[in-house]
């Protein structure tokens, strides 16, 4: 195109400018070319006259199209050249805030002195796998470039960040190594990523200071190597360091500090550990306080301090040495410190003996303080024949100090330098490794010294290989592409450097001066002038001799000379390094006796020295100058690079003041001409800069196309032809294998036709518009004037609109007058209103502050003065409380003592503790009446017996006067009338006892009943008042509780079953974590032969993770563990009172088991003795009688024992409580099962007192038999005998009755104390709620809102897990003893039946009792029949039977061979199915070894195979059969919650002897953990689908436009032809999901987990989805929200298709929806603004700001968002509490819930194919 073509009337330009460097202007008339003048309009509107020609200025810089400015890449800029490189970053880095920027292979990084929350984990994770194009300009996309390329190419990478001082380096390198930390952590747990991160507080420690343009300057280079394994992981790493400025030790300018390590040690100078090194104050010392400034502000030098120390210990550097360390940087302190006198003469010197900083230093060092003293004065000169010892002067030992300083703190450096290379070594060898150079920018000051001179030479030396690099990869491009190339012309700066570093260049000659004895600073100047005159890079300053000028890349620097052959020498003096050799610390020894000899070769290996010192070399170490050092360093880092592949990152410091986003355009370009910014802009420049694919400039251009071109299918010659056609000039564009190439301007003149394309368009568009609305309005027109009069009316009509135009005029020019008028007084007014506000307002706040501190303080006496004197009074009365108690309790204990003491052996002490229950006193009173009737008998038998006696006595006495005579004996007839007087006397005394008690229990009866009155009394009292409280509490409550309750009761589920199931992830991954390791570990330890390993064992062994469940243990704690699932694990582990109660009933249950068990082996026993012994069998039959009466008798009262406690608990849990209305129906069931349980309870009561008294009368029955016979018999003095036994047996009825009488007495004392603890609860909770009340009233009602709806649903949750374990278990109990009940109940019939044959056979006169021991016999065996049917039916009852020694074989065929297909057309879920067959026969056969054997070998089955097939269909198949086991489990477990929807068969089909609840909750967990694996499996599937899917593919043709792309294209580090990344659609994903959705329904998987499984999904194209739209500016425009909107109602439309709709996965859709909403409103006035506040309500703050500042006009009739509206929406979204977070968290998982679902599969009809190898199963 030639010049009048672009030079045209509203071209822009760019002009230069004084401030801003760059100015915009406009063209006002078309230029013609050989004019001497172009006019101009600025952008304030004033006209230039701009002058040009060949004796004037060139033609200036044609401006880029509005549509490129802001782009990502400046080379996608159509003009390239220096104020569109400006002007790009200033838009980007101001209105956007964006502080990256590529431009061609170089990061532009502007640093934004201001935190950004853009380096987060969640940032990393989403650049994580990127090419570098597809996402925006930052750090991680060139990090995660060189890692990339060195997993693809196998290459070595470098990341080369420069920059000057403050421009962000070292931020920016840490943030690189961060990256690769993070995603190349280490394999194994060495931590080497961490140990990497930690070298950084180190080195910021010892090698940074505060500067005049950064407080944290880095004052060295460092080269970081960190080496990479075969698999990518970070191995270990390596550092090199350049040129530290060890002059800042000695010197500071004003307002700089020195190295941050000295004052960290100051400020840290108060700690124990560091009073040895006797440091103060900073600014107490001279190397310190030169800056006259030791704080930085917002740094804590202390805390900083800790850092460094922690980063010490975290890289294995001990104590001990940390405190050397410590100890030799103080003593460069006191060395300052150390002040040296002149003497008179001038010329010599001396210090002070007493001087206290130099016995500090030799004391930190371990020095000899007379000759440290002596040679900081002197110096040995040696010569050919002798050694003279020289006074220095006091300047020269100055200098001579600051030099042993310097040279001290160097060294130093490179020792911590080492040690961390040693800690960052690896033994193993290294694949791979990225070096991140952080190294100093170009620098000019107004002094530039030698330090600049380095500085400015390296970056020459990086500049060189940045331009070959540079002009290499665009040679590359162009040979790729088949374009034909002409070598590009740049700037060579060889000869510049050649002139430093060349033979008799300024280093050599500098070197060469430092050899001669007395060379000077002059003398090497005017060697400079004359050897380089001639040179063009090397000039002399006209008005100095002693500096010279050296022409750079970036820009003329004149160095002076004064210093250079000083710091080149850097002279340490022989005599002060020897003293530093002996010395007395090692570190220090070891310090500089490593200084010998040659130094080390730069390798990654840290060298220890020897033991033994070798022999001495000679010193060569001294005579190299740090000018040779440097430039052989930088030779070596050259060669490191030159074999790397380099990425670069150019640091720009935007201003001088360290403001936050504010840009200087003078100092930005000062820096981008030195970084080579625009050097890369020029090369690109030079050659075809724009470069667009076919299919892109197809799309973009297609509007410029013929209709025939548009039908063509070779869009390559439709191209070619286009441009043929458009562009003449065919050397201005180039034709590629898959893209064009086009010259600088080209694009920009496409777009120029594009638009008047448009632009034409749009004008033929109107014009038809406009001609067809004329015509219109002329007909309207012509036909009223028709109607109208022809002159009149017209003339009236003119008039008046002439005159309303008028009026119109002049009303708006009156208008915008008061306007202007109002407002100038309006500002003024509030101005002055907001003066006088803000000073009234500041003093009526300072006021207010005042009292509330007076208030403040005054409350707290006032809380200390009434807390002591409560506190006083409450001891006052604690005292006198406790004196009043003592008295009291003695004088109630002395009588209690008398009281005992008299009535110890009466039974009235018995008495007066009956419980007094009404039921049981009736009862004792009627069997007490039953006993008196009996009494009464016996009393006349007795009556008769003594006349009886009486008589025969008389007889007897009688027979004995005539027996005198005839024997002499009357010893008899004497004893046995003395024992009828003692029977007699016992008969009176007894029932005078009975008499005694039965009053006495009358008097304790009404007593207690009194007493029973008055408790019922105040207990209804008690419970009045808590019914008060309570109801008081309800009603501040019950509104918040309504509305609150339960969705916050539902979010704190959803927040407990999430955090135990982040810990069932963090526990699979920590085991798999466990067998990776034991893996790695058992690789290298291999040897030849067999080796005994865990595979070699039992899979019980190897593979349980479980411990094994004893069904003892696990029985009836079912109530605690079904508590512990609903609770869930993680609250259930802080609830101490659950795993209390599980454990005590664990306990519980153990013990009446063993007691149960003792019970029937004594039966067996008794059986075994009865069948056994037949000698005497009615002494055994009268044995057995009544130990089975004993062991009923025992069974029943501990049955009763056991339901009064249920009862007693049943009744305080209720009465403990006020039921709310809500929960009445809850409370009457618990009360009607109380009332049975009550029932029950009186029924055993009545069998127990049954029992006893059949057991006493059938004693009496048997005596009384007995006694008849023998009566009958024989008439014989024995009768006596029958008495006395029959009242030993009424005297056994009586001590049972006593016995009983205790018995109730004890319960009733129990009931009586359960009474009291009762009122006791009662008095504390209405203390609680008093209190509760008091702090309620105190306060706000939002507060007392919030507090009164926790306190409602804590109180709730409490009382529904009470109740809920109470009545389970009084349920479980009733259940348990009414089956042991039945069971004893056989069992006695059938001992019962036993002894009833026997006495068949011994008395044959009980016919009776034979013909129902026949009948009962004839039961037995039809009972006997009816078992062997049932047998025969239980063939069929849905049970597997299999061989102990078949199990390995069940869990090979069903699990670890299974394959989804093998059962695609069976019943789903077939293997769960048949396990549980297993486990129902184990069950039935009492077999727990071989249930848990099973469980335990199928759960860890499906872990491996799981672990060894990892895609989504066998993840699917396992996660069905794993939660259809689950839900078996727990539907014929025989609880009654899942029993409710099972059929009757179903029921029966319930497990009879194992609770298998623990591995219930084994496998809720597994299930778990598959769902969480099926969730990564998938979102792994759909990831690489979702960008393309949602954000790149044209779901609507032809609406998304492409815009130029730079060099940056999209998919830039893949080696594809063209067509970019796999070209995903809408579809693809879609039809993915509806596979994942079709394989989860195939195997059967419950609805409710496959909408949980299609959530999860959804949150994660979601999550990725909205991530890189907020992180690509390439996608934000109206176009792609269009596209969005489009995908998101597909996406919806296939959720309701699926019937998935219900699954809350749309929801999660919600933040694209708002996101493509946002990108499509309008975005212009206040009111769209609202729009946008109230529309993107799942958006935060962060989120819509950054889609705002990306958004993106695809073409110039678009407008951008103005930065005025974005802070507008900032402004009014800062009410919203928003997290910080920017990205989404795409490793978010929601909590998963496994709802119960019963089978409606019958067992017994389940066919197993013969297809899968089953045959050992047997059906049962």
């Amino acid at each position: 195109m030639s010049v009048n073509e672009l030079y045209t009337t509203f071209t822009r330009v760019w002009i230069p400018d004084v401030d801003e460097v760059w100015k915009s202007a406009e063209i006002t008339r078309d230029y013609q070319q050989g004019e001497p003048v172009l006019h101009l309009r600025q952008d304030d509107g004033t006209l230039l006259e701009y002058s040009v020609g060949p004796k004037g200025n060139p033609l200036p810089f044609l401006r880029n199209p509005d549509i490129l400015v802001g782009e990502n890449d400046l080379t996608a800029l159509s003009y390239l050249h220096e104020p569109a490189v400006l002007h790009n970053l200033r838009v980007r880095f101001l209105e956007s805030n964006h502080i990256y920027t590529y431009c061609g292979i170089v990061l532009v990084a502007i640093n934004p002195y201001e935190e950004l929350q853009i380096y987060g984990e969640e940032v990393i994770n989403a650049y994580s796998g990127q090419n570098m194009g597809d996402m925006d300009p930052h750090i991680f996309a060139v990090a995660e470039e060189a890692y990339k390329q060195m997993a693809r190419d196998e290459r070595n990478q470098s990341i080369i960040v420069s920059g000057e001082s403050g421009a962000g380096k070292t931020v920016s390198a840490k943030y690189a190594m961060r990256f690769f930390a993070t995603v190349g952590g280490s394999a194994n747990d060495s931590n080497v990523e961490e140990k990497v991160l930690a070298s950084s507080p180190i080195m910021e420690a010892i090698g940074n200071a505060k500067t005049t343009r950064n407080d944290n300057s880095s004052r060295f280079g460092k080269y970081i190597e960190i080496g990479f394994s075969r698999n990518y992981h970070i191995m270990g790493a390596h550092m090199r360091t350049y040129l530290l400025e060890k002059s800042r030790v000695v010197f500071q300018a004003e307002d700089e500090r020195n190295y941050h390590i000295f004052y960290q040690l100051c400020a840290c100078s108060a700690l124990s550990e560091l009073q040895d090194l006797s440091l103060t104050s900073a600014e107490d010392f001279t190397y310190t306080s030169m800056g006259e400034n030791i704080f930085i502000e917002g740094v804590s030098d202390a805390d900083d301090f800790n850092k460094t120390r922690q980063a010490f210990r975290l890289l294995g550097i001990k104590d001990a040495s940390q405190n050397a360390i410590f100890r030799v940087l103080a003593s460069i302190l006191h060395l300052g410190n150390i002040e040296i006198c002149s003497e008179r003469d001038g010329e010599s010197c001396h210090v002070s003996s007493d001087d206290v900083h130099l016995k500090h230093f030799c004391r930190l060092l371990g020095l000899e303080s007379q000759q440290m003293e002596h040679w900081l004065c002197h110096r040995k000169l040696v010569t050919a024949s002798e050694t003279y010892v020289k006074n220095m002067s006091s300047k020269q030992a100055t200098n001579a100090r600051d030099a042993l300083a310097k040279h001290i703190y160097a060294g130093m450096f490179q020792w911590i330098v080492g040690h961390i290379n040693l800690a960052l070594h690896t033994s193993s060898k290294q694949h791979s490794f990225i070096g991140v150079l952080d190294i100093y920018g170009f620098e000019t000051f107004e002094v530039n010294s030698f330090e600049q001179f380095c500085i400015n030479y390296a970056n020459e030396k990086l500049q060189q290989q940045f331009n070959s690099h540079v002009f290499k990869l665009e040679q590359e491009e162009y040979m790729k592409e088949q374009i034909p190339w002409t070598l590009i012309d740049f700037h060579d700066n060889q000869p510049c450097i050649d002139l430093i570093e060349a033979r008799l260049g300024v280093l050599d000659l500098l070197d060469e001066e430092c050899k001669v004895p007395k060379g000077t600073d002059q003398n090497w100047a005017q060697k400079l002038y004359k050897q380089h005159a001639s040179s063009a890079h090397f000039q002399k300053p006209r008005m100095s001799n002693s500096s010279f000028i050296i022409i750079h890349f970036a820009d003329k620097v004149e160095y002076e000379c004064d210093g250079f052959l000083e710091k080149n020498r850097d002279t340490v003096y022989d005599e002060q390094i020897n003293i530093l050799k002996a010395s007395q610390v090692q570190l220090v020894a070891d310090l500089f006796s490593s200084k010998d000899g040659d130094p080390p070769p730069k390798t990654s290996r840290v060298h220890v020295r020897a033991a033994k010192s070798a022999p001495k070399a000679p010193n060569k170490e001294h005579r190299k100058t740090v000018g040779l050092q440097f430039r052989s360093s930088l030779h070596l880092l050259m060669e490191t690079l030159n074999a790397t592949t380099p990425h670069y990152v150019r640091c720009i410091k935007p201003n001088d003041y360290k403001e936050a986003f504010s840009f200087d355009s003078r100092r930005a370009v000062q820096q981008l001409r030195a970084c080579g910014v625009l050097e890369t802009i020029r090369i690109s420049a030079a050659g075809y800069p724009s470069r667009w694919t076919y299919s892109d400039f197809f799309s973009r251009y297609r509007v410029l196309m013929r209709k025939s071109d548009m039908l063509c299918a070779d869009r390559k010659l439709v191209c070619r032809q286009l441009l043929e056609t458009l562009v003449k000039d065919g050397d201005m564009f180039q034709f590629g294998k898959t893209k064009i190439f086009f010259r600088a301007g080209q694009v920009a003149y496409l777009e120029k036709l594009r638009a008047d394309k448009f632009r034409a368009a749009c004008i033929m568009i109107q014009k038809t518009v406009r001609g067809w609305l004329q015509r219109v309005r002329y007909q309207k027109i012509r036909k009223s004037v028709i109607l109208l009069q022809r002159y009149g009316r017209g003339y009236l009509a003119r008039r008046y609109a002439e005159y309303l135009r008028l009026t119109r005029a002049a009303i708006i020019c009156q208008k915008n007058y008061r306007m202007a008028r109002e407002r100038r007084a309006f500002i003024t007014v509030r101005q002055a209103t907001v003066v006088i506000q803000a000073y009234a307002r500041g003093l009526f706040t300072r006021r207010i502050y005042q009292e509330f501190v007076l208030h403040h303080k005054a409350m707290i006496i006032q809380r200390n003065v009434r807390g002591w004197l409560q506190r006083a009074r409450f001891k006052r009365m604690r005292l006198a409380a406790v004196v009043l108690q003592c008295a009291f309790r003695r004088v109630r204990a002395q009588r209690l003592f008398k009281a005992l003491k008299m009535d110890a052996g009466s039974a009235e002490r018995l008495k007066k503790l009956d419980a007094g229950m009404e039921n049981k006193i009736v009862q004792l009173q009627r069997k007490m009446d039953d006993q008196g009737k009996e009494y009464r008998a016996q009393n006349e038998q007795l009556l008769q017996a003594n006349t009886t006696l009486g008589s025969e006595l008389s007889r007897l006495q009688k027979q004995l006067q005539q027996a005198r005579s005839q024997q002499g004996d009357a010893t008899q007839l004497s004893v046995l009338q003395a024992e009828l007087e003692r029977l007699r006397a016992e008969l009176v005394e007894a029932k005078a006892q009975r008499s005694r008690l039965e009053e006495d229990h009358l008097t304790q009866k009404l007593g207690l009943t009194q007493r029973v009155a008055e408790l019922e009394e105040e207990n209804s009292l008690l419970k009045s008042e808590k019914e008060e409280l309570n109801l008081k509490i309800q009603q501040q409550s019950s509104r918040a509780a309504e509305d609150a309750g339960s969705a916050l009761l539902r979010a704190e589920m959803d927040a407990e079953r999430r955090r135990y199931q982040n810990l069932l992830k963090e526990y699979s991954r920590l085991e798999q974590r466990y067998e990776n390791l034991k893996e790695e570990v058992s690789l290298p330890k291999f040897q030849p032969g067999h080796h005994r390993n865990p595979s070699n064992q039992s899979s019980q062994e190897s593979d349980s993770n479980y411990t094994s469940i004893s069904t003892s243990e696990v029985g009836d704690s079912e109530d605690a563990i079904q508590l512990v699932e609903e609770m869930g694990v993680h609250k259930a582990a802080m609830d101490i009172s659950v795993f209390v109660k599980l454990q005590k009933r664990v306990r519980e249950l153990e013990s009446e088991r063993k007691r149960l068990q003792a019970n029937v082996d004594k039966m067996e026993e008794l059986a075994r003795q009865q069948g056994s012994d037949v000698r005497s069998p009615a002494a055994e039959q009268q044995a057995a009688d009544l130990a089975y009466n004993n062991l009923k008798r025992q069974e029943l009262e501990s049955e009763n024992k056991k339901l009064k406690n249920d009862l007693n608990e049943l009744r305080r849990s209720i009465a403990d409580r006020n039921s709310p209305e809500e929960n009445q129906g809850g409370y009457n069931l618990l009360l009607s099962q109380l009332r049975s349980a009550t029932e029950e309870l009186d029924a055993r009561k009545e069998e127990v007192l049954i029992l006893k008294t059949q057991i006493v009368s059938a004693v009496e029955q048997r005596e009384k038999n007995h006694r008849l016979e023998d009566r009958d018999g024989s008439s014989s003095p024995v009768d006596q005998d029958e008495e006395l036994k029959t009242y030993q047996d009424l005297s056994e009825s009586h001590k049972m009755l006593e016995a009983e009488l205790q018995s109730q007495t004890r319960q009733h004392g129990d009931e009586l104390e359960a009474l009291h603890t009762q009122i006791e609860l009662l008095k504390d909770d209405i203390e609680k709620k008093q209190e509760m009340l008091n702090y309620t009233t105190s306060l706000s009602p939002e507060a007392l809102l919030e507090y009164s709806v926790q306190l409602e649903i804590t109180r709730l949750t409490d009382d529904n897990l009470d109740l809920k374990e109470l009545v389970e278990k009084l349920e479980k109990n009733e259940r348990k003893l009414k089956k042991q009940l039945r069971i004893y109940m056989k069992k006695v019939q059938e001992l019962e039946g036993r002894r009833s044959q026997k006495q068949a056979l011994l008395h044959a006169i009980l016919t009776t009792t034979m013909s129902s021991v026949s009948r009962s016999g004839h039961a037995k065996a039809e009972l006997g029949r009816q078992v062997t049917l049932q047998r025969k039916e239980k063939d069929f009852e849905g049970m597997l039977e299999y061989c102990k020694d078949d199990e390995a074989l069940l869990i090979k065929t069903l699990i670890t061979d299974m394959r989804p297909d093998d059962v695609s057309g069976t019943v789903p879920c077939l293997p769960a199915y048949v396990l549980f067959m297993c486990v129902r026969h184990a069950d039935y056969i009492n077999d727990d070894h071989k249930v848990e054997s099973l469980l335990t070998a199928s759960i860890n089955a499906i872990k491996r195979a799981l672990k060894r097939n990892d895609d989504f269909d066998t993840t699917s198949f396992w996660l069905a059969n794993t939660s259809r086991l689950l839900h078996c489990l727990k539907q014929y477990s025989g609880d009654e919650a899942f029993m409710i929807h099972n059929t009757a068969k179903q029921n029966e089909h319930c497990l009879k002897n194992f609770d298998l609840t623990e591995y219930r909750q084994v496998l809720s967990d597994l299930s778990i953990q598959i769902y969480q694996q099926l969730v990564r499996v998938g979102e792994a599937v759909i990831q690489p689908m979702i960008v393309s899917a949602m954000l790149e593919s044209e779901s609507i043709p032809s609406l998304a436009g492409v815009k130029p792309m730079g060099y940056r294209n999209r998919s830039s580090s893949m080696d594809n032809d063209g067509d970019g990344p796999g070209g995903y659609t809408l579809k693809a994903l879609i039809r993915q999901l509806g596979q994942f959705h079709g394989v989860m329904r195939d195997h059967g998987l419950d609805p409710e987990i496959v909408g949980q499984v299609v959530r999860q999904l959804f949150h994660c194209v979601n999550a990725i989805t909205l991530n890189n739209l907020l992180l690509r500016k390439d996608v934000c425009s109206w176009s792609t929200g269009m596209q969005l909107r489009y995908n998101t109602s597909q996406m919806e439309e296939w959720l309701r298709a699926n019937n998935l709709y219900q699954s809350q996965a749309a929801a999660t859709l919600e933040p694209i929806i708002q996101a493509a909403q946002l990108l499509q409103v309008k975005k212009k006035t206040s009111q769209d603004a609202d729009a946008i506040c109230s529309l993107c309500s799942a958006l935060n703050s962060q989120q819509i700001v950054k889609i705002l500042n990306l958004y993106t006009p695809l073409n110039e009739f678009e407008e951008r968002v103005t930065v005025s509206f974005i802070r507008n929406i900032q402004n009014r979204l800062q009410e919203r509490n928003d997290p910080p977070q920017l990205l989404l968290d795409t490793k978010q998982m929601f909590p998963v819930l496994f709802p119960y679902a019963p089978s409606a599969l019958s067992l017994e009809t389940l066919h197993i194919p013969a297809s899968l190898g089953l045959n050992f199963l047997i059906r049962v």
